[in-house]
């Protein structure tokens, strides 16, 4: 069966990805406001709001990729040239790799403290780490270190970096380049 690309992502393409950035800014929202978490921390309020909304988007982008398996990303800009189109695919890959790992490290890190993780709230979730496991707190620090919410501008966060790169280099294709990608 010959496989048709469209010019522009589809309806639910477009779906998964506003509901994994607007799901992205609630994480950032919560993990700002969130205490900071101790040895003898209590997993409510905004904490387990936070552990949540973190298996949500688990789950949202392994459902965005398997979507995009199916129906592939329609063609790049032809204009660009090849090291761009090549950093925008690396920047692209790093960051669906970042939204699965960093969550994944702060589920292993919770489950290191023997907290319980659940989807919506009702859904129980299988520990990714046993309870006092020393490389679930490790992941823990690689959680915070990746996503950079405790950082004091952000630069050093992988997400950020990425999410900025990405939204830079759509900019600049719109208004410097006049081919906007955004429009796909």
């Amino acid at each position: 069966m010959r496989q048709e690309f469209a010019s522009v992502y589809n309806p639910p393409a477009r779906l998964f990805h506003w509901a994994t950035a607007l799901l992205l800014l609630v994480q950032y929202v919560l993990a700002w406001a969130m205490p900071d978490v101790h040895r003898d921390t209590k997993p409510v309020g905004l904490i387990a709001w936070h552990l949540g909304v973190g298996v949500v988007i688990v789950l949202l982008v392994l459902v965005r990729l398997l979507w995009r398996s199916v129906h592939p990303a329609p063609p790049e800009a032809g204009n660009l040239p090849a090291p761009l189109r090549a950093l925008a695919r690396y920047t692209h890959w790093l960051l669906y790799l970042l939204l699965i790992a960093v969550p994944l490290m702060g589920w292993a890190n919770a489950s290191s403290r023997d907290w319980p993780v659940t989807l919506l709230a009702s859904i129980p979730m299988p520990p990714l780490s046993p309870a006092g496991s020393p490389v679930g707190h490790a992941l823990g620090d690689w959680h915070r270190v990746l996503s950079g919410t405790r950082s004091v501008t952000g630069i050093a966060s992988s997400h950020g970096c990425c999410l900025r790169s990405q939204a830079c280099m759509s900019a600049r294709h719109c208004f410097i380049n006049s081919c906007c990608t955004m429009k796909r």
